[in-house]
């Protein structure tokens, strides 16, 4: 459950490489386009809901994508998720889902979360675009994410995930981005339920690949690239999926169904002072560790894509 293949990144993380900070403009423009200029995003505030997802699709089709969306209504609402895709070459038939939601919590503008989540798939995306992988890359941004709908029938990702298994869609892996975005060296700063504070560190310093125990071998795989390839630090734990918040997010709707699923994240409310509040702003976002940690998961997904 807890032991993890390589070495979690330690010491001065060297200097941020020139194709980085491209990457670290690009995620700050996304936050800061989707939280300071749209702000708080969901089904309170329908009009902001609607601006988010038509910037989520500009960014697309400017990626070179052919954009699909999925509609279902809500109290008379019509809510969508939104979908790209790059076929894959060999085996097109297995899917790498990445996926974030858009929407934020109510009387929060959500810069955390999730627009960090939602700039890391709109990055990915257009990195990828030309990747020509074996396997199909499918990236995802998910509405109504957040209550009233978590984990109801009317969540976004639950809607999606229903129809992939309705499909029958071979789902080989999904990964959930989720709140990616709020690092610290602080002494102290990281908590967590127990027991698991008596066995993961205490500084909030570092990125956090976290699934159930029925994928337990995915959560090896995924932080055992990610550390071959990243000089970032990053904890991997494979938990029981009752314990607070191993599966509050999107990644919970696929397991659902019965897809392998995971979540990365900064641990959200276990670490960021902001979360889910009105100072969830554009400001307190580390764009450069989010630069990292999104060059390393472009190496994951690659890996992942093109195993024999």
């Amino acid at each position: 459950m807890i032991r993890m293949p390589g070495k979690s990144f330690s010491g001065v993380i060297p200097p941020i490489s020139p194709d980085d900070q491209v990457l670290e403009q690009e995620i700050r423009t996304h936050v800061f386009s989707l939280a300071g200029e749209i702000g708080e995003r969901n089904v309170f505030h329908c009009d902001k809901l609607v601006q988010a997802a038509e910037y989520i699709r500009a960014a697309f089709k400017n990626a070179g994508f052919e954009v699909h969306r999925q509609d279902y209504q809500v109290l008379g609402q019509v809510c969508e998720n939104i979908e790209v895709e790059v076929k894959g070459t060999n085996r097109p038939e297995e899917i790498i889902l990445v996926g974030a939601h858009y929407d934020s919590v109510k009387g929060s503008p959500g810069a955390n979360d999730n627009a960090t989540g939602v700039a890391a798939v709109l990055v990915l995306s257009r990195i990828l675009a030309q990747a020509q992988p074996l396997r199909t890359l499918r990236f995802v941004t998910f509405v109504n994410e957040e209550p009233p709908y978590f984990q109801t029938p009317d969540m976004g990702s639950r809607v999606y995930a229903k129809r992939s298994r309705q499909q029958g869609e071979n789902i080989i892996l999904m990964m959930s981005l989720e709140t990616i975005g709020y690092y610290t060296d602080e002494s102290q700063s990281q908590r967590y339920p127990p027991p698991l504070n008596l066995i993961y560190p205490s500084t909030g310093n570092f990125i956090a690949i976290v699934s159930n125990t029925r994928n337990g071998s995915w959560v090896r795989k995924v932080i055992g690239i990610f550390r071959k390839q990243a000089q970032f630090p990053s904890e991997g734990a494979s938990l029981f999926g009752w314990l607070p918040g191993v599966g509050w997010s999107d990644h919970w709707a696929f397991w659902k169904e019965g897809f392998p699923a995971i979540m990365v994240t900064d641990t959200a409310l276990f670490r960021d002072p902001f979360y889910h509040s009105a100072n969830d702003t554009p400001d307190h976002v580390h764009y450069e560790h989010v630069a990292r940690v999104v060059s390393g998961l472009q190496q994951v997904i690659l890996d992942i894509a093109n195993r024999p």
